[in-house]
């Protein structure tokens, strides 16, 4: 079994459900007592988050980086950023380490392209709703029409992020507003699925909620780190 470097803490709350989840995973696979190789590096999220809304994102790559290279010299044989945002910076920690970085959009997409799905709405932070490192990412590399909710949209969504779901409170409202904003979508945009493209939103959207496939993006790239892991 490899060992799966995980870079964490952005929010702990979803890094607990990725520790969860890849050991669960193992257990399922494997059998007996068996659990996960895990070494967790897990940051402040208060610098992190304080930073991405100043748009000091060399400084984040910098943090981030000397997290991975511990990580890498703790013999890890991979790396899983356990956040969609922060893989904004992933070329600049991957510059900085030799372990390969198991990326979360590719993990989600090669799911929707085993799917069948040609187009799927983006639901996130502003930074991974507006750039380009992510949905791009889909776009190009696997042919996927990706689809961003609409400004108003963007900062209700962003906000109830930062204000709720990363203080690990789940508010009935606020999943009213997400399946409103996930209907307008699949009604008037012809979206076929959406992506939970923030690790902390499976807290608060499950398949039940809505009419239209979900992809958990942090159970599919959970996933994809016990099937890298467990790889002869």
């Amino acid at each position: 079994m490899k060992k799966i470097g995980m870079l964490g803490g952005m929010s702990w709350e979803s890094t607990h459900t990725y520790y969860k989840l890849i050991n669960e995973e193992v257990k399922s696979k494997l059998g007996g007592l068996h659990s996960a190789k895990i070494i967790l590096s897990s940051v402040d999220f208060d610098e992190i988050e304080k930073l991405q809304h100043l748009g000091d994102w060399d400084k984040l790559a910098q943090i981030l980086a000397e997290e991975a290279k511990s990580i890498e010299a703790a013999q890890a044989d991979f790396l899983i950023i356990c956040t969609n945002t922060m893989h904004k910076v992933a070329p600049i920690i991957e510059k900085n380490i030799n372990i390969p970085i198991l990326h979360i959009a590719d993990a989600t997409a090669y799911q929707l392209q085993d799917d069948g799905i040609k187009k799927v709405a983006l639901l996130g932070t502003r930074f991974t709703m507006n750039q380009d490192f992510y949905k791009q990412r889909v776009i190009d590399n696997f042919g996927i029409d990706v689809v961003v909710p609409n400004d108003e949209e963007q900062t209700l969504i962003h906000d109830i992020i930062y204000q709720e779901l990363c203080l690990g409170k789940v508010e009935d409202n606020s999943r009213e507003v997400y399946k409103k904003i996930i209907k307008r979508l699949e009604v008037e945009e012809g979206v076929e699925a959406v992506i939970l493209g923030c690790t902390e939103i499976a807290m608060l959207i499950e398949k039940s909620d809505v009419d239209i496939s979900i992809y958990d993006t942090t159970q599919l790239h959970a996933s994809a780190a016990v099937k890298k892991a467990l790889l002869a």
